[in-house]
């Protein structure tokens, strides 16, 4: 493998990386619904990790409920 080939396989994985970065989010756990909402997380069931009882106003299981 020439020294081309080598820098060409090299630029195409580094550019892959990139190309497939997930987007940012605020991580959890969040201080309040809006914060959630920011994020685009609504109806967070328990046993997720964003979950928390804080966040779950009737207490049935699911938090920041969208109505």
């Amino acid at each position: 493998m020439d020294l081309r080939t080598l820098l060409a396989a090299v630029a195409a994985t580094l550019g892959l990386g990139l190309t497939v970065a997930p987007a940012a989010h605020a991580d959890p756990p969040y201080t309040d619904c809006s914060a959630a909402a920011k994020d685009g997380r609504y109806n967070i069931p328990r046993g997720d990790p964003a979950y928390q009882q804080k966040l779950d106003r009737d207490n049935g299981g699911i938090a920041c409920e969208s109505h």
